[in-house]
C-alpha cells in the first residue's frame, strides 16, 4: 500500500513539474472598411511589430475600399466609366489581375458568378451603403441589360489596358475584392514573417498557424435560427466564406429581396438561404459561394466539381442542409440531431 501511494506521489510531482509553455499575447487590430468590419489577430509577435503590421494593412485596405468599390472615386470607377466607349484604356496590374482571374472563375461557374452584371446590381441599389427600401427595379430595365448579355468573357487585356465588346458590361467585384483583399494581406503578413494570424472580414476569413495551443475557430450563422449551426476550426492556411440571404436585404409588401443576384434572371438566387465554402484561397472561396448559392440545390455539385470545390455546405430555402463529405468531417455542428441533412460525396 505504502509502495502505490509512494508510486501516486511521484508520478504527481513529476506532472507538476512539467514546464508548460506560456500563452503568447494576442494582439487585435478592427477597421471598418470595404463595407464590412475587418478583426486581425495576431499571435507569437511582439507588440511593437503586430502595430507595425496593424499601420501597413490599415493603408492596404483603405486603398482597396477606394480603388475597388463602384461607387468611390478609384481605379474601379474609373474603369467602369471607360468600358462603355469600347475602345482600349490603361488600367494598373491589380485591377488587370482582378479582371483575368475573376474571368476564369466566371467561366468555370458556368456565369453564374459574373462580376459583369453591375449594371443589374446598381438598379437594384445594393452597391450602395445604404439598403434600397422602394419596390424592386423595372422590369424592363432589367431585360434590356439581360438581352444585352453583359459577361467577364466580353473583357480583353492586353499588358495593362483593358477593352470591352459589350457596352453593357460594367465591373461589380463585391463577390470577389473581399476575398481577393484578404489573400493579399495575408501575402503580405507572410512576406514579413508573421506565422499565425487570423484576417476575419465580416465572418468571412483566412486564417494561418494557431493562437498558440488552440487553432483558430469561427461560428458559422445559421441562416434563420439565432446564433450559429456549426463551428470550424482552421488547419494550417485556410479559407472560409460565406454567401447568404441575410447578409444584405430589405422587404418590401412582405417580400425579402437580398443582394445575390442570378445573373440569368437579374433577380435575387431565392432557392438558398447560404453557402459556406473552406477553400486555400479566399478568393475562390469568395467567388465560389455565391456561385454555388445562384446554383442552388439542384446544381451546387455540378457547379462545385468544375471550380474544384470540395468542401461545402449548402443551405436550401426550406432549411434542408446539403454538405460534402470532407466538410462535414470538420463542421462541429451545435445541434446535428435537429437539422434535415444529405452529405454527398
Amino acid at each position: 500500500m505504502q509502495i502505490k501511494i509512494l508510486f501516486l506521489f511521484l508520478a504527481f510531482l513529476l506532472v507538476a513539474c512539467e514546464k508548460k509553455e506560456p500563452e503568447l499575447p494576442v494582439f487585435e487590430e478592427q477597421m471598418l472598411l470595404m463595407g464590412t468590419v475587418i478583426n486581425i489577430s495576431i499571435y507569437g509577435e511582439t507588440e511593437q511589430k503586430s502595430q507595425k503590421v496593424f499601420h501597413d494593412l490599415l493603408k492596404d485596405f483603405k486603398y482597396m475600399h477606394v480603388a475597388w468599390s463602384p461607387q468611390n472615386k478609384g481605379s474601379l470607377k474609373r474603369v467602369n466609366n471607360l468600358l462603355p466607349l469600347q475602345a482600349p484604356f490603361s488600367i494598373g496590374p491589380a485591377v488587370q489581375d482582378m479582371i483575368e482571374k475573376a474571368t476564369e472563375i466566371s467561366i468555370q461557374s458556368e456565369g453564374l458568378f459574373n462580376p459583369a452584371i453591375g449594371k443589374i446590381i446598381n438598379l437594384w441599389g445594393f452597391s450602395s451603403k445604404e439598403l434600397p427600401t422602394g419596390p424592386p427595379p423595372d422590369k424592363g430595365l432589367i431585360k434590356k441589360i439581360l438581352e444585352q448579355n453583359p459577361q467577364m468573357t466580353d473583357l480583353k487585356t492586353t499588358p495593362l489596358s483593358v477593352v470591352s465588346s459589350n457596352e453593357a458590361v460594367q465591373l461589380d467585384l463585391g463577390a470577389y475584392a473581399k476575398g481577393y483583399g484578404v489573400d493579399k494581406a495575408m501575402e503580405y503578413l507572410k512576406s514579413v514573417g508573421v506565422n499565425n494570424v487570423i484576417i476575419n472580414a465580416g465572418g468571412d476569413l483566412r486564417a494561418i498557424g494557431s493562437k498558440g495551443s488552440k487553432p483558430w475557430s469561427i461560428g458559422i450563422r445559421h441562416p434563420r435560427g439565432e446564433g450559429v449551426i456549426a463551428g470550424i476550426e482552421i488547419k494550417g492556411d485556410e479559407s472560409i466564406f460565406t454567401s447568404g440571404d441575410y447578409e444584405r436585404f430589405y422587404d418590401y409588401q412582405g417580400e425579402r429581396y437580398h443582394h445575390i443576384l442570378d445573373p440569368r434572371t437579374g433577380y435575387p438566387a431565392d432557392q438558398t438561404t447560404s453557402v459556406t465554402v473552406l477553400h486555400e484561397n479566399a478568393a475562390l472561396a469568395d467567388a465560389a459561394a455565391t456561385a454555388l448559392f445562384i446554383a442552388g440545390p439542384e446544381n451546387w455539385q455540378r457547379i462545385a466539381k468544375k471550380m474544384s470545390i470540395d468542401h461545402v455546405m449548402l443551405i436550401d430555402k426550406v432549411g434542408k442542409v446539403y454538405v460534402t463529405a470532407k466538410m462535414e468531417k470538420r463542421l462541429n455542428f451545435v445541434n446535428r440531431q435537429s437539422l434535415d441533412m444529405v452529405v454527398v460525396q
